[in-house]
């Protein structure tokens, strides 16, 4: 059904205003994105992701002071119960690395000291419950691919932040300076986007007056569908099949010969560019030096610059992030999970405001079926 055949509806709810935020804005004519009136640039390449992670659950950046405070709260709260870790090994043999997510903090919502609130819509609760939720996702999601692949979870490491902790979790040890700065960078630049598909289905969730361990499940389960999270896989598979410079040009102008898809160009929100993918492709391409493998990084100029004079399309971030956790040594089967890592910020960050100032979202439909039939007994249905 098209918006033709039915004036008042616009598929997939495209250019339908879902609610009032002031927790991200995307500005399309200038491919910005601001968290909270930041420009997300700024942050990703001045501060850090605990500092956008306080930005997003607090509403405000923080003092040196509050940043400690904050950075000591989620050093506290990284572990995760001996249950949960119990829970991700009953998972099947082959299940979906989002599919444990969902399992992890479906389990972890019960130990929450503020799991029995009483109000919902508590506003400090939910923030407690905030800082919780980001300090363990990473070690959620480390545990469940380790655990995936046969090993034994890494414990958190006091005193590391995010990116290092996951890092360290991932691989069992600490990893250099630049490493640790591009995976932070990619954290901050994945974090928030206004009303994206899991942003809203969080909302949905929460606005029933559920909690927001349940809008988080929700939020990775929608997240998970390939139209919304995995384009980062995407990507790197793409440039596998290209596998080296030389083979570039000739790969990209038969895909757009034949109309194949590119991944990691191109986005709805953005028509000039996407802001996030500048700094995220600067660092990237710089780890592919520090490395000695700029294979990615060739390959990526060159895509970039025909796509750019042919199409008029730029990079989004997922392209960059491709070949940028790659070089880190990250298993393609991590990249969407580490979204959620970072998005779970953002997720918080829209689930209190809801809260703050709830109504049910219940949109209406149009109906297309029929109407005015006779019910008729079983035995003379044909």
């Amino acid at each position: 059904m098209s918006a033709t055949t039915y004036p008042d509806y616009s598929p997939g709810l495209q250019g339908v205003i879902g609610g009032l935020t002031s927790v991200s804005k995307i500005t399309v004519e200038e491919s910005r994105l601001e968290y909270r009136g930041y420009n997300v640039h700024d942050l990703a390449s001045k501060g850090s992701f605990e500092e956008t992670a306080y930005l997003l659950i607090k509403g405000k950046l923080p003092t040196q002071s509050e940043l400690d405070e904050f950075n000591a709260a989620l050093d506290a709260e990284r572990a995760i119960p001996s249950q949960v870790i119990d829970a991700l090994r009953a998972c099947a043999p082959g299940t979906h690395q989002m599919d444990m997510l969902k399992v992890g903090y479906s389990v972890l919502s019960g130990f929450d000291p503020d799991y029995n609130q009483e109000d919902p819509t508590d506003h400090e609760a939910n923030v407690r419950k905030a800082i919780r939720i980001t300090a363990k996702a990473a070690t959620i999601a480390t545990a469940a691919y380790r655990i995936a692949n046969g090993k034994d979870p890494i414990a958190p490491k006091a005193g590391l932040k995010t990116a290092a902790n996951f890092l360290y979790m991932l691989h069992g040890e600490e990893q250099d300076d630049y490493t640790v700065l591009v995976m932070d960078a990619a954290l901050t630049l994945y974090a928030e986007h206004t009303y994206n598909a899991s942003t809203f289905a969080c909302r949905v969730c929460v606005a029933t007056l559920s909690d927001l361990y349940s809008g988080i499940v929700t939020g990775i389960g929608t997240l998970k569908g390939p139209l919304h999270g995995g384009a980062n896989e995407e990507a790197m598979a793409m440039l596998m099949e290209i596998g080296s410079p030389e083979n570039a040009e000739a790969w990209l102008r038969d895909a757009l010969a034949t109309k194949k898809k590119i991944m990691g160009f191109g986005h709805r929100e953005y028509k000039v560019g996407d802001g996030r993918a500048i700094y995220l492709t600067e660092v990237a391409k710089e780890i592919g030096r520090r490395k000695g493998n700029t294979n990615w990084g060739d390959i990526a100029d060159i895509m970039e610059k025909i796509m750019r004079e042919e199409k008029n399309i730029y990079p989004n971030v997922d392209f960059p992030a491709a070949y940028a956790f790659y070089l880190l040594g990250i298993p393609i089967e991590l990249y969407t999970p580490i979204f959620v890592i970072a998005r779970v910020t953002g997720w918080s960050a829209h689930a209190i405001e809801q809260l703050d100032d709830n109504r049910l979202i219940r949109p209406s439909c149009i109906y297309t079926g029929e109407l005015g039939l006779e019910y008729s007994a079983i035995e003379t249905r044909g």
